[in-house]
C-alpha cells in the first residue's frame, strides 16, 4: 500500500495515509476501509513513524488520514506529526474527523498549533440515505450544522439507490457552503454496496470540471 503522496494540482498539498485503533463507529455499510486499523499500538506506530520520515514540507501543507478518526491515532504518531510540523515549517494541516468528535476538534488545534482544515465523510446531505443506507450514524440535517464544525465534506456518489438529483444537490450544497470539499468515486469493495455505473459517467460527464 502506497501511505504517502503529494497532491499536485488543486490545494498543493503531500498526504499521508496512516494506522490507526479501530474507528468508534465502524458501522458503515460501505466500508472495508477500517480493516487497515489495528489494536497493536507497536504496530500502528511502527507503520506511522516510517511513512512520516517521507514527509518534506515541499508545500508546507500536510494531510493526515486513517481509517477512522484523527482523535484515534495514538500519542506517540500525533507527537511525531507536531515535531515534523515545526522541523518541517508546515503551516497547514488537513485532518479528518467522524461526527461524533465534534465538539472536540478544538483539541487538535490546540495540539498542532496552526491552521488545521477539518474533514468530515458526510458522503451526502440526504438524511435518510446517509443514516439508514449508508449507517454514518452522523444525524446532523442541515449543511449549515457541518459547516458549525468542519470547513471540507467528503461526498461519495456512484452507489446504486443514489439519484441524480440527490447529487446535484450535494454537490450544489459544497460549492456553496465550504471552502473545500473533495468527492469520491464509489469503488466496488467487499462490502454489500454496488456501484451504479450509468450514475458514475453521467457525474463524470456534468462534473468534469471538478476534476
Amino acid at each position: 500500500m502506497d501511505r504517502y503522496s503529494v497532491i499536485e494540482n488543486k490545494n498543493k498539498r503531500e498526504i499521508v495515509l496512516l494506522k490507526g485503533f479501530p474507528c468508534i463507529w465502524g458501522k458503515c455499510t460501505f466500508c472495508d476501509y477500517i480493516l487497515d486499523n489495528s489494536e497493536s499500538e507497536e504496530e500502528i506506530n511502527k507503520v506511522n513513524l516510517e511513512v512520516l520520515e517521507k514527509v518534506t514540507g515541499k508545500y508546507k501543507v500536510l494531510e493526515v488520514i486513517n481509517s477512522g478518526s484523527c482523535f484515534e491515532l495514538p500519542k506517540e504518531t500525533l507527537q511525531r506529526i507536531l515535531q515534523i510540523i515545526k522541523e518541517k515549517n508546515i503551516e497547514k494541516l488537513f485532518l479528518e474527523s467522524h461526527w461524533c468528535y465534534r465538539n472536540r476538534l478544538d483539541e487538535m488545534r490546540e495540539f498542532f498549533k496552526i491552521p488545521i482544515v477539518f474533514k468530515i465523510g458526510v458522503e451526502t446531505f440526504d438524511y435518510n440515505f446517509r443514516n439508514i443506507v449508508l449507517n454514518k450514524n452522523a444525524k446532523f440535517v442541515s449543511p449549515e450544522e457541518v459547516k458549525k464544525y468542519f470547513q471540507s465534506p467528503c461526498l461519495m456518489v456512484g452507489i446504486k439507490g443514489q439519484t441524480k438529483e440527490m447529487i446535484e444537490k450535494d454537490v450544489e450544497i459544497a460549492l456553496n457552503y465550504f471552502s473545500h470539499a473533495a468527492i469520491n468515486v464509489f469503488t466496488p469493495n467487499s462490502s454489500n454496496l454496488e456501484r451504479d455505473e450509468q450514475l458514475v459517467k453521467w457525474f463524470k460527464d456534468k462534473y468534469s470540471f471538478l476534476d
